[in-house]
């Protein structure tokens, strides 16, 4: 197993993530209540936090095949 990268251990603050994806707050927050958000990190003082590579994977599984 090979240790975490910095890029792994990048993390956005909510406000960057949420003007990255073009999301309100209140909209990640419905998101987040119905399990549909990026997985995220919530710190000791209540700031959620989002790891670039975790936003990258939810970005890639929002993709939609197009029907021919």
């Amino acid at each position: 197993m090979t240790p975490p990268t910095k890029a792994d251990r990048q993390t956005l603050k909510l406000v960057d993530a949420l003007a990255e994806i073009g999301v309100s707050r209140a909209a990640f927050y419905r998101m987040r209540a119905r399990g549909q958000a990026p997985r995220h990190l919530k710190l000791p003082n209540g700031q959620i936090r989002i790891r670039r590579a975790d936003l990258d994977a939810w970005l890639d599984s929002c993709e939609v095949q197009e029907a021919c």
